[in-house]
């Protein structure tokens, strides 16, 4: 019985790594507000535990952005990403850069090629 439970924590225990892409173009953005809206969510990325956080602009065109992070979940919770994405925070989160973006923000979800 007792193999049974550790087993069972073992399952759970284990993460995948994914990594969220926000893409999204804003003209006459001021980048430094965008620095400043993630660094003020950094309480949001913390709940994903080991994320890591960027924001890239695109070089040939800076209205171009994209918001990464990247972050580890638990394998099970990964399967049913339906109720990360129906997260209160999670969609809060989302509804102020679709508020910013006037709604155009394309969302993907990445996993390492092994």
């Amino acid at each position: 019985m007792l193999s049974a439970v550790g087993a069972m924590a073992k399952k759970e225990a284990r993460t995948v790594r994914r990594t969220l892409q926000f893409k999204f173009t804003l003209p006459n953005a001021d980048s430094a507000h965008l620095v400043s809206m993630v660094k003020a969510a950094a309480p949001f990325f913390e709940a994903f535990g080991g994320a890591r956080v960027r924001l890239l602009q695109n070089v040939d065109d800076p209205a171009r952005y994209i918001h990464e992070i990247e972050y580890d979940t638990p394998e099970a919770l990964e399967l049913n990403r339906q109720r990360i994405a129906s997260d209160p925070r999670f969609q809060a989160y989302v509804q102020t850069w679709r508020s910013m973006l006037g709604g155009a923000v394309e969302i993907d979800v990445y996993q390492t090629v092994k």
